[in-house]
């Protein structure tokens, strides 16, 4: 132990180590931290994405920085490194299971181009989570050498309030020290939510957080949840040739365009996913066999229904980290009914030093990007002298199902809720992205809508787009629609050709008119 102690001594710079027996002692301590004597100008509490783009930006901007990071194991006992749920058990993975999934599309279409492909094509589980987990492995070690470099402390340590300007960290040996600062960060994201209400959902159940690490291939699994994490999980399983069932309570995609996802569902369903609509899960319970038996009730019809499956993965929402911070110590207040953290326009707390960015935050999108802009703006503004704050309007975002769908902007719901059904005009087409044309890919679900205020020059409102790449394709959208541009505009912008992304420029059909909105290529 002493020599972890003179290990993060040499990390964290003046601090100090107390044994949880002189609680006395830690009391003393907090209270002496007053201004102009405390450990940093910036604590961050968590080493997730908007944490660490808040101290990095603080750092070098010449301020004294502390990073404090703890993953507790999943109850699975799933556990990573530096880098928050975005590298270890989100976006990175999440992507790179996806593109294995979709490399397995393009190994059948082969074939059609030329390519002697002998199939079908089997998929290694192992290896692909192998290459994957080094992949993120290395990237837990460039985010320790980037906070080394711009000489930002940091301490794998579990943190809690001691008062307004003091944290307590807990070391995995027991050992505690407290680290104080002016101002302080509070970016500890979220955790999957088990639910505990159903028998054999903790003791036999998975969820995003250990998907990823798993070893061996998940078998013939059931995912429960229609989430944005339920579909894409669900579809690169799907993809690398496992069986899948999706069971849904009630809508996918939840928040999203209602006509946008269920063509997502719709092909996911045409592909290979089994969907359980209306159905809600009662028990699990592993069998003599190794399997777990899955029951479940049909909330349309009231009869119950039972399935075996080699994995029950939870994909049923997400809570916020915050259950060990102390919160109420400091007096930072929390939402009653979501427990997450109520901040302002300028991410402060009810506590003014004290701030909150990320899935953390009551209100905010759960978003890695997101994230981060509100971390490096926060810290312009704390050490900078800006006074820039973060826009969460017209946040672009792409769900990476199978075919993928990005959105930016309303949903045609939210256009009509919010300006009315004759104040809306929506632009529509369905199209087949050139790519699909030699092997014969069913394009049915490629789809592309433009929602506008109805009266000239059409403000757009929100994009949403269904096919190919659709991360690419709406990132390049949201800079226009973020700045304004109007119907006309993206009407006038020559696209770019044979592209998929050149359909947005050619929406010519109003629902309204009732037309075909099918594109034939030339």
């Amino acid at each position: 132990m002493a020599a972890m102690a003179a290990a993060l001594r040499g990390l964290g710079g003046r601090f100090r180590w107390r044994t949880p027996a002189v609680a006395g002692g830690v009391r003393g301590a907090a209270q002496g931290a007053v201004a102009g004597q405390r450990d940093y100008d910036l604590l961050v509490i968590g080493g997730g994405s908007g944490g660490l783009a808040c101290a990095k930006e603080a750092a070098q901007l010449g301020r004294k920085v502390a990073v404090v990071d703890y993953v507790e194991p999943s109850p699975r006992g799933t556990r990573w490194g530096l880098g928050g749920t975005c590298v270890n058990v989100g976006c990175i993975p999440k992507k790179l299971m996806h593109q294995a999934a979709l490399l397995g599309d393009l190994i059948r279409d082969a074939p059609h181009y030329g390519w002697e492909v002998a199939q079908p094509v089997p998929h290694d589980w192992r290896k692909m989570a192998e290459a994957v987990q080094n992949h993120v492995k290395s990237l837990n070690w460039g985010h320790r050498v980037q906070l080394h470099d711009r000489k930002v402390k940091y301490f794998n340590v579990k943190a809690g309030f001691v008062d307004e300007h003091t944290v307590r960290g807990v070391a995995k040996g027991g050992k505690e020290i407290l680290l104080s600062a002016d101002h302080i960060v509070i970016a500890t994201g979220g955790r999957p939510r088990y639910p505990a209400h159903i028998e054999g959902a903790l003791e036999y159940g998975i969820t995003s957080d250990d998907i990823f690490w798993l070893k061996e291939s998940p078998g013939k699994t059931l995912v429960v949840g229609a989430s944005y994490v339920a579909l894409e999980c669900a579809g690169f399983l799907t993809g690398i040739g496992l069986d899948t069932t999706v069971m849904m309570r009630s809508i996918p995609l939840r928040g999203f365009d209602q006509q946008m996802s269920s063509l997502v569902t719709e092909h996911m369903a045409s592909h290979g996913t089994r969907f359980l609509r209306g159905c809600t899960p009662s028990q699990v319970r592993r069998l003599p066999d190794g399997q777990l038996q899955v029951t479940w009730e049909d909330r349309t019809t009231g009869k119950e229904g039972t399935g075996t499956f080699d994995t029950v993965l939870w994909a049923v929402g997400r809570v916020p980290d915050t259950r060990s911070l102390n919160l109420e110590k400091a007096g930072v207040d929390t939402s009653p009914s979501t427990q997450k953290i109520l901040v302002d326009s300028r991410e402060a707390t009810s506590v003014p030093h004290i701030y909150a960015i990320g899935d953390v935050v009551e209100g905010r999108p759960e978003l890695t990007p997101t994230a981060v802009m509100a971390g490096r703006l926060l810290a312009q503004r704390l050490f900078g002298g800006s006074s820039d704050l973060m826009d969460y309007d017209k946040v672009p975002t792409t769900v990476f199902t199978p075919l993928e769908y990005g959105c930016v902007g309303l949903s045609e719901e939210e256009a009509v809720a919010h300006h009315g059904q004759e104040r809306v005009e929506v632009y529509h087409a369905h199209y087949k992205p050139l790519e699909f044309t030699v092997p014969g890919r069913d394009a049915s679900q490629c789809y592309v809508k433009m929602v506008c205020l109805r009266e000239p020059p059409q403000l757009v409102l929100g994009l949403h787009f269904l096919g190919p790449n659709a991360g690419e394709v709406t990132q390049g959208f949201a800079l226009g629609i973020k700045c304004g541009a109007s119907y006309v505009q993206v009407m006038q912008t020559v696209g770019i050709h044979p592209t998929c992304s050149e359909e947005v420029v050619k929406l010519r059909i109003s629902k309204r008119s009732g037309l075909d909105p099918t594109v034939t290529g030339c």
